[in-house]
């Protein structure tokens, strides 16, 4: 057995049954173990960050890692963007990166570059196996360190001839850390604090699945305290029969007058809300200077068991609090307008699905028409770097076939990682995607204006649209072998939806705002 194959075999021993691929000369080897040991499904990708956004959203709702097979260090360079998204979001991933034979680096042959110094970055946890034997239990402890409760991205380098000798020896993964309990006295001076008036907990990550965001609603209701969320979390389970939190408006920096007047923040798996960017004369951190900040839950805590023990002290019930009523909104008719595309996502929008929303500007108004949509999940955009929706939604329907999986997604941001369509034909994915085309890079307007540039001229402009020439998603769709239609109406952005949700397949629509 080679070292290729004891990677495989360990990986299929560790619960790591899918890989997202953009392989080259280097992993040849491993593609050639796939045929030999079964177990992991290999996607192809025909641009690496389509795999690493890809491994994201299967890990996000798989809730267990995903593989990226990635060549070579300029390969890995050319997935980090999403895999800063995947950081961000805390999701597990187990990169596999080749590289040269250890006895070829003498010669730097021009693909040769420092591939432990790109990953590192990105990486909870780095590692180049220095022969076939050690293989196997270096990839047994880049499971464990991405399946721990922080969720952490670990990358394995596989010289070429580590992967193609023999030796290999196939290793058993141990199993992940548990959560760690938050420590009593914490929860007591939470309580305590929220006794004192003007608090907010802010829930994020892993706090937002259903029942830990119950338990701060019901903590809410019982003190008063505001329950929140922000506008960039990785998974949101939300619809009717759960409880509905709101939303922080992004971009965040118009929420700081909120923040200011909250007196104690009480963080639940998340940061201190920070604004994007630094702009003239703003400032950077948005709660007030006198806030007392506070956590319950950090990072690979438990948060479920933290939120129960802090319902207990102050006397929060989770069936006395109300959970959002099914409601449909009707279809609006006429002119194309983003608050009426909301409403008909709302309208349309079928049980059960996965929502990943790189909307951007475009969607600001889509989230709260959706409130009373049937039960759905969520999934964001986390890290700020634009060209995850495609991918994302790629990975979702890997992980979740029989769910429906709709992309809402920007045009600008849609460009940089398009040849995910082609990757969901080859696969027949069940994936929706909306582009909204408004042949621009409309946040760029708009922080053109919040940095004080003034107002943009010829040349400042022709950098922030894109309508010369118009960019064609139809025909980009089909060319990658995807149906797609184009609508410039609200009766035909309703046909197209519900035909896209009938399909078994992928589909494309293209919104002209």
């Amino acid at each position: 057995m080679n070292g290729a194959e004891s990677l495989v075999k360990t990986l299929v021993a560790g619960g790591v049954d899918t890989c997202f691929a953009n392989p080259g000369t280097s992993e040849m080897h491993f593609v050639a173990a796939l045929d030999k040991v079964p177990g992991v499904r290999c996607v192809l990708c025909l641009f690496e960050g389509v795999a690493t956004g890809a491994a994201d959203g299967y890990a996000r709702m798989a809730d267990k890692p995903a593989a990226t097979l990635l060549h070579l260090g300029p390969g890995l360079g050319n997935g980090l963007a999403n895999l800063h998204n995947a950081r961000r979001a805390h999701t597990p991933i187990v990169n596999i990166v080749g590289d040269h034979a250890t006895y070829h680096l003498q010669y730097d042959s021009p693909l040769t570059s420092d591939v432990e110094g790109i990953a590192r970055p990105m990486s909870a946890w780095v590692r180049t196996s220095r022969d076939a034997r050690s293989v196997g239990a270096d990839a047994a402890e880049a499971i464990t360190v991405a399946n721990s409760p922080k969720g952490q991205i670990a990358t394995l380098i596989l010289p070429a001839n580590t992967a193609w000798s023999n030796g290999g020896v196939v290793s058993k993964v141990a199993p992940a850390d548990a959560p760690k309990p938050v420590p009593e006295e914490v929860v007591r001076e939470v309580a305590q604090a929220l006794a004192s008036g003007s608090a907010m907990l802010l829930l994020g990550n892993r706090a937002l699945r259903s029942k830990p965001m119950a338990l701060a609603a019901a903590i809410g209701a019982k003190t008063g305290c505001l329950v929140r969320v922000i506008s960039r979390n990785p998974r949101i389970q939300r619809g009717a029969g759960r409880v509905a939190l709101e939303r922080i408006a992004n971009p965040i920096e118009k929420s700081a007058e909120l923040f200011r007047s909250v007196q104690t923040m009480i963080l639940v798996d998340e940061d201190e809300p920070v604004a994007f960017f630094a702009h003239p004369g703003k400032v950077g951190k948005l709660t007030a200077p006198d806030s007392n900040i506070l956590t319950l839950a950090m990072r690979g805590d438990d948060v479920v068991a933290a939120l129960e023990s802090l319902a207990d002290l102050v006397g929060a019930r989770v069936d006395e609090v109300p959970l959002e009523q099914f409601a449909r909104p009707d279809i609006p008719t006429g002119e194309l307008t983003l608050e009426k595309i909301g409403q008909a996502l709302g309208a349309l929008l079928p049980e059960h699905a996965i929502v990943c929303d790189e909307s951007i500007t475009s969607g600001r108004t889509f989230f709260p028409s959706t409130r009373g949509a049937p039960q759905h999940d969520w999934l964001q955009l986390t890290g700020g770097s634009i060209g995850i929706g495609m991918p994302m939604a790629t990975g979702a329907a890997v992980a979740c076939p029989d769910r429906k999986v709709i992309n809402l997604q920007a045009d600008g941001s849609g460009m940089y990682t398009l040849q995910a369509l082609w990757t969901q034909a080859r696969e027949q994915l069940n994936v929706l995607t909306v582009i909204w085309a408004n042949r621009s890079y409309k946040i760029l307007h708009n922080e053109f204006a919040n940095v004080g540039a003034g107002k943009p001229g010829e040349r400042a402009s022709s950098m922030l649209d894109l309508d010369n020439p118009s960019i064609d998603w139809v025909s980009l769709a089909k060319g990658m072998g995807v149906e797609g239609r184009r609508v410039e109406t609200m009766e035909q952005f309703a046909a197209a939806m519900k035909a896209g949700l009938a399909v078994k397949g992928p589909f494309l629509i293209e919104v002209t705002l």
